[in-house]
């Protein structure tokens, strides 16, 4: 796989990433259901195609980039506000929301920009040295 391939699959899974974000950060004010039921903020897992064990032993011809190992929901405990009046209220008079932390979702979001920014400057440094090397070869 070329160095295009990989930081396609890169932008891929930092693509995927950001849209769990904006899911996380929409259902911010999402109250839960008196049971504990509703929304739960997401996480992606990720990592390369190629099994941790055999990235020591392989060439950089076989290397796969990487990809989505799993989405899964993250273990944050809901917060709870007091609200008699909410009709999703405990018998306490506490409204539990989901447990999505702004500020890590915002500094998560700026990090994939950046890493997903990093992935388009090497395909395009990639596609640069492609397009130089046939130049090169026309000659």
């Amino acid at each position: 796989m070329g160095a295009m391939q990989i930081s396609l699959t890169a932008l891929d899974v930092e693509w995927r990433r950001m849209e769990v974000i904006a899911e996380n950060l929409a259902n911010a004010g999402t109250a839960l259901d008196p049971t504990g039921g509703g929304y739960r903020p997401m996480q992606v897992v990720s990592g390369p195609k190629t099994n941790f064990s055999d990235l020591a032993n392989i060439t950089p011809d076989q290397l796969q980039g990487v990809e989505i190992v799993s989405l899964q929901p993250e273990n944050v405990a809901p917060h709870q506000v007091y609200e008699p009046q909410n009709p999703l209220a405990d018998v306490k008079g506490f409204v539990s929301y989901s447990g999505v932390d702004h500020a890590a979702e915002m500094l998560l979001m700026a990090k994939t920009s950046r890493i997903y920014e990093a992935n388009i400057a090497a395909f395009n440094a990639a596609r640069q040295m492609y397009g130089k090397a046939l130049e090169i070869g026309k000659r």
